[in-house]
């Protein structure tokens, strides 16, 4: 049988399969184009590679990420606003939607593996240029004598190479980040009862790792920056990235690679079913349900706009134009997906916190632990890894056996439900930061420190530590459940864009926050008022801004639960 491999390395052109069928894993082969034996290919020993290079990308990625607003404000000496809202949700979204053409390339094209190694030398070159520029920063710097942040500002040709190398960063995330969860998950068959055990372990182990790496780079490589070198900081990600490339490819024997017996590439498929369904719109509905009903008497009843396609245009009569019930199904199932990812966009809105007004929030604030240490502002994030670290555990150990003692599912309850679990907290999570901002303002007023923004505000930073464990629980609940969803309801050969789109919901909600946070600065600043969000955090507003995401995050939970209770499972073994 001749195996065409859409996300391998390669086959051979005789690749027959002389094992017993329980013996080696349907549609799988290994690195040299055999049939995968299920002894010694995939599971656990090559989703273990594959873990461990997930928390080197991370920990290179959150090395950036956490503290990207301090070195805006800082180094860059950018207003708080502009960093916030054009630059950190600006990048944090282009990083996020740019996996959506990476998975593209590896569906269609490349293959998970080849995506997975050519963007991660890309990545490592990305952190290279971003360590120089840091360089060249810290030795311009020297020159400067003020302590005025706005009286010192870079060259252009500083600027220009670090963004340059930020975007080249974003541009190779979107590459390896999507193909290597879905490249993680494809070592573990659906098919048989343990291996679809383990993958739904699968996403909740890659969680914790991504979570121990986030807690690591949030208190030491945040510390690093702040208080030694921006450059050693970058420096050691782009040391983490070369460790994760080396990883990935130490697993090579050992993975499982999917294979594609359909010619035609899945993205042609399905806008093929769309394009022959358009075409057909207009014919009259008694001849449409004649024609469907001869081809297939077994289809789907939801979106039956699309069994239009089951018959060919009628100015195209060849039969190449004729979709099977298959391609009509397939394309069914991604249209699904719609309701659930439009719905999930004010999420993505919640998500962007952290790394900007949270993190902005604790600088104004008490943060020395003993006499000469004081935590840095984006350390902070940490503890949102030590309640994924915490809950984690707990949730695949504990609440997912007993849930399945009564639910029969392997996950123990549907990947929806543990999505709106999540959402839900989120409402809650946003009305207890807008609590504590409001303790923050009064406290600052109480002391006379309103207009001494420099000065910390005699509040301890530990009350922002119960909205950022609420938050860490959120993701576990939500992120984790929209990995898994997205992964498992797309057609096989469509699982790295699956897992784009997951990515593509919080790159989304960085733009729309970005955007929400130019609207209202424009709306509540100007003729001598301070904004909302002020670069003085002390007259600024950020409590109605929580308010604000609070109510959005509410009204997204309400659609969200009205388009998930009557989703249709695209697999059996998720209901």
């Amino acid at each position: 049988m001749d195996l065409s491999i859409s996300n391998g390395i390669g086959a051979g052109d005789n690749a027959e399969t002389p094992m017993l069928e329980n013996c080696v894993v349907n549609g799988a082969v290994d690195y040299k184009g055999l049939p995968a034996a299920r002894a010694s290919s995939g599971g656990w020993r090559s989703a273990a590679f594959i873990i461990g290079a997930e928390i080197g990308e991370r920990f290179a990625y959150y090395a950036i990420s956490a503290n990207l607003i301090t070195y805006l404000t800082g180094p860059l000496r950018q207003s708080t606003a502009a960093a916030a809202a054009a630059n950190v949700n600006a990048w944090g979204g282009v990083a996020l939607v740019i996996p959506l053409l990476g998975a593209f390339v590896a569906d269609s094209f490349l293959g998970r593996f080849r995506t997975i190694a050519f963007s991660s030398l890309l990545y490592v070159v990305g952190l290279g240029l971003l360590t120089l520029s840091a360089i060249l920063s810290s030795l311009s710097g020297s020159d400067c004598q003020t302590n005025d942040i706005m009286s010192c500002s870079p060259s252009l040709f500083q600027v220009i190479l670090f963004f340059f190398a930020l975007y080249l960063v974003a541009f190779a995330q979107g590459g390896h980040k999507p193909c290597i969860q879905a490249f993680g998950a494809d070592q573990f068959d659906g098919e048989d009862p343990e291996e679809c055990k383990a993958k739904s372990s699968f996403f909740n182990r890659l969680c914790f790792g991504i979570s121990m790496a986030s807690l690591v780079t949030t208190t030491i490589v945040s510390y690093i920056q702040d208080n030694l070198s921006w450059a050693l900081g970058f420096g050691i990600s782009s040391i983490s990235m070369v460790v994760a490339l080396i990883i990935f490819l130490l697993g090579t024997t050992t993975y499982r690679f999917s294979i594609s017996h359909n010619e035609k590439v899945p993205f042609v498929r399905i806008g093929r079913v769309f394009v022959a369904a358009f075409w057909n719109s207009r014919r009259a509905p008694s001849f449409i349900a004649t024609e469907v009903e001869i081809l297939h008497r077994q289809k789907s009843e939801q979106y039956n706009f699309l069994d239009k396609a089951l018959i060919a245009p009628c100015h195209l009569k060849e039969d190449d134009w004729v979709c099977s019930v298959a391609e009509v199904e397939e394309a069914k199932a991604v249209f699904r997906l719609v309701p659930i990812l439009g719905t999930c966009l004010i999420y993505g809105i919640f998500y962007a916190q952290p790394g900007t007004f949270f993190t902005k929030q604790g600088a104004t604030m008490e943060r020395t632990i003993v006499s000469g240490f004081k935590l840095p502002a984006a350390s902070l994030q940490c503890f949102i890894s030590i309640a994924m670290l915490t809950f984690i555990p707990i949730y695949d150990r504990v609440f997912v056996p007993f849930a399945r003692a009564f639910t029969r599912k392997p996950s123990g309850i549907t990947a929806l439900q543990r999505i709106g679990a999540g959402i839900f907290l989120s409402v809650f999570t946003m009305v207890i930061a807008a609590l504590v901002e409001i303790k923050r303002l009064n406290t600052a007023k109480e002391y006379n420190l309103v207009d001494k923004p420099d000065v910390s505000i005699p509040m301890s930073v530990w009350w922002l530590v119960p909205q950022y464990i609420l938050y860490g629980i959120t993701v576990v609940l939500t992120m984790v459940g929209l990995q898994e969803f997205f992964y498992d309801q797309v057609p096989t050969e469509l699982r790295s864009i699956g897992i784009a789109l997951y990515h593509c919901i919080f790159g989304v909600g960085s733009f729309l926050s970005s955007f929400l946070v130019t609207v209202i600065d424009n709306a509540t600043g100007g003729s001598g008022r301070d904004s909302w969000f002020s670069n003085n955090l002390n007259r600024g507003h950020l409590d109605y801004f929580y308010w604000l995401l609070a109510g959005l995050s509410a009204v997204g939970f309400a659609a969200y639960f009205h388009f998930a209770r009557s989703y249709i499972y695209n697999r059996r073994e998720t209901m």
